[in-house]
């Protein structure tokens, strides 16, 4: 399932983070929460909602072929590992955010969730709000940058 699709939401009380409806049957066996890998310095962090065949596949592509000895590996192996959580979705279709992922993406009660293909974010809404103004600004840009393939 190609997950698309913008939503606001709101975390309660306990941290838990409604999942829309039309996801929740491909998010019934398990779901990862995992810190979003894209993130440079400076740029917007946030959290990945994964169903776990997804993320094992997406982490075993980004460190194919990389020495397992290598430092580069160590570092993506621990944070591909370190910043995820094996989670189920409860009778409500919530899932609870550990403490340290509310960290790493910086969320606050009010949140927005995004498809992006093969996962779910989960953004802060002031952060998304900033992160998309800037993306529209840059599309032109970034469409003309790939050339005319005609």
């Amino acid at each position: 399932m190609a997950f698309r699709g913008t939503f606001d939401h709101a975390l309660d009380a306990k941290n838990r983070l409604t999942v829309p409806a039309k996801f929740r049957s491909a998010l019934a066996d398990g779901v990862v929460l995992a810190g979003s890998s894209e993130a440079g310095t400076g740029e917007p962090r946030s959290l990945a909602v994964w169903t776990a065949e997804a993320y094992d596949a997406f982490t075993a592509s980004a460190l194919s072929g990389l020495n397992p000895l290598s430092p580069t590996a160590r570092y993506l192996k621990r944070f591909f590992f370190n910043h995820s959580h094996d989670t189920e979705l409860d009778a409500a279709g919530r899932v609870m955010i550990p403490p340290f992922l509310m960290t790493y993406a910086g969320l606050g009660k009010d949140v927005v969730v995004t498809g992006s293909g093969e996962c779910l974010e989960v953004w802060d809404r002031t952060t998304f709000s900033r992160y998309q103004d800037d993306v529209f600004a840059r599309i032109p840009d970034i469409a003309a940058s790939l050339g005319d393939t005609t």
